[in-house]
């Protein structure tokens, strides 16, 4: 599947986002607007100004949207999340070139806050993803006990697990060591049978 550079990146913080959210096993990772900064440096979100409860609140309830569009049943409900999301963030189409990238499409408006920033980036990127017929690359890990967002990218939409060295080993790992134990109960069985009918036989 093709995605443009700018598309791409936008869906990486669509899914960092989203998985930041609280879940049994990991405490919010946006509990705080320090948190927030350190979201903002670390995907190098542009043209963010003083941060505070505001924006907080802001992140999170895109934040929310996001996580909807993930869990939406058909693209018709995805379109009606994104639709909302790209509509409240007053989306405005530009071209630019910052801080030495080529040139790409920033859906924001100038001097918007973080979240509509991050509402409309992001809307236009899961847009893409809907308009294209890929709704279904949209996913949530299958391990049980992890459910991670991801984009599935593989050329045949196989990918079942956020990542395939840790949950998915892990989870090839567990199968397999429960092959070897159920073959190992039906082996000792099997003895125990022998003994029985070796018994019998005498």
């Amino acid at each position: 599947m093709q995605i443009p550079h700018d598309t791409r990146r936008a869906l990486d913080v669509v899914v960092a986002l989203v998985n930041t959210a609280a879940e049994p096993d990991r405490p919010d990772g946006l509990s705080d607007i320090g948190a927030l900064r350190g979201f903002v440096r670390e995907y190098a979100i542009s043209d963010v100004g003083e941060l505070g409860a505001r924006d907080l609140a802001g992140v999170r309830t895109v934040r929310s949207k996001f996580a909807q569009v993930f869990s939406a049943p058909n693209s018709r409900a995805a379109s009606v999340l994104i639709n909302e999301l790209v509509a409240t963030a007053g989306t405005t189409p530009q071209l630019t070139d910052h801080d030495g990238y080529d040139w790409h499409v920033h859906y924001f408006a100038p001097g918007a806050s973080v979240g509509d920033h991050l509402a409309a980036d992001g809307g236009m990127a899961l847009a893409f993803i809907v308009v294209s017929g890929e709704q279904e690359r949209l996913r949530r890990c299958e391990a049980p006990d992890c459910r991670r967002a991801f984009v599935d990218l593989s050329r045949n939409r196989s990918r079942r697990y956020c990542d395939s060295r840790t949950c998915g080993n892990r989870l090839h790992v567990a199968a397999y060591r429960a092959r070897r134990k159920e073959a190992g109960a039906e082996a000792d069985a099997s003895e125990q049978v022998e003994v029985v009918h070796g018994g019998e036989q005498q």
